[in-house]
């Protein structure tokens, strides 16, 4: 089988200035660079991006007036999107966005109304329909930031029966059970440390194990997943700044390697990717080095589908970031830091 040399990337941006909506960019293995980016769909605020597992389908949160909500769009061969719908609700939109592997279901976090929702999708055209569960969460924390509950996560655990809906503004993991009509039912709130406002989650390939990056007391916290019920409890909190950084810094987001060997963490203020090896016995994190992202706010960034390279966003200095990626190792080692992309928030391969 030829090894694939092209892959295509979605980034999903922040519609202030110069940004017109979800741009593409095709990563050249070969020569080893970023080309051909360009607008793939223009709409407002596509902050955060998702894509089928089939490939068929990439779904974005979008503004619209005073409404927020999902965009469905259809992708063909050669990456390019075309709108199918959308679904609007009054207020802000989601933070977040993810699928289930059988395109079933679409799920979405709302940072601002402290929700979790979910909604059906249509099989014959991926299209998204109105919400079928929409919950809210009540609470706060201790950080003047957690005045109420601010979801900044949803997603399925491996075993795709329950959903994880991580708590920014109440600390907490609150695990949801999906129900065949895709209506989610609480079965468990884990609460976390004190203001450390935890953000995104990621779960290891062996699936026993999920690691959340935290925003404000910028940290990696590593829990055990229980598939008999839902629930998580904690192993390690491990920080991902170096001990002498005093500066602002906010976690951003974290991802890890097919092979489970490695997990990566972005530091926005330090402006930074950490990276940390997984001790496959115990799951827990040994800090590895830090990698500069050659630009300011570093919101996301992804391991390619090769697994060879990591493409970094800067929200701030709009400009997106290559790196080749040592599968031995973890470590990356810079290509290109001058790729522009105005105020990029969300990185996506299409193929991964």
């Amino acid at each position: 089988m030829t090894e694939k040399k092209h892959f295509t990337g979605y980034i999903g941006t922040y519609t202030k200035g110069e940004s017109e909506g979800i741009y593409s960019f095709t990563l050249d293995t070969d020569e080893r660079k970023i080309v051909d980016v360009k607008v793939a769909a223009r709409l407002d605020n596509p902050t955060y991006l998702t894509i089928s597992s089939n490939n068929r389908y990439l779904y974005s949160v979008v503004k619209e007036g005073g409404q927020g909500g999902l965009a469905a769009f259809s992708i063909n061969e050669n990456g390019e999107l075309t709108a199918i719908n959308s679904q609007f609700s009054e207020g802000s939109p989601p933070c977040h966005v993810s699928v289930d592997t059988k395109n079933n279901y679409v799920f979405s976090a709302n940072y601002h109304k402290g929700t979790v929702e979910s909604s059906l999708l249509n099989q014959e055209d991926g299209s998204v329909q109105p919400a079928v569960s929409i919950l809210k969460h009540e609470g706060s924390g201790p950080d003047p930031r957690q005045e109420k509950a601010h979801t900044h996560y949803a997603g399925l655990t491996p075993d795709e029966k329950y959903l994880a809906a991580v708590e920014l503004g109440i600390d907490a993991l609150i695990t949801y059970k999906v129900k065949d009509d895709g209506t989610l039912e609480k079965v468990n709130l884990l609460p976390l440390k004190a203001g450390s406002g935890p953000r995104h989650l990621a779960f290891h390939p062996n699936g026993k194990y999920a690691y959340i990056m935290t925003e404000f007391s910028s940290e990696v916290i590593t829990l055990n997943y229980h598939p008999e019920n839902g629930h998580f409890t904690e192993i390690q909190y491990i920080s991902t700044l170096p001990e002498d950084f005093t500066e602002n810094n906010q976690g951003s987001a974290i991802h890890i390697s097919a092979d489970g060997r490695f997990v990566y963490a972005g530091n926005r203020g330090h402006n930074s990717i950490a990276l940390f090896q997984i001790n496959q016995d115990s799951g827990e994190l040994s800090f590895v080095e830090h990698t500069s992202t050659e630009g300011d706010w570093p919101r996301d960034f992804e391991i390619d589908p090769s697994e060879k390279f990591i493409v970094a966003s800067n929200q701030e200095s709009s400009n997106i970031v290559l790196y080749s990626r040592d599968e031995s190792t973890g470590r990356l080692t810079l290509l290109e830091s001058d790729i522009k992309v105005p105020h990029p928030v969300c990185v996506k391969f299409f193929g991964n």
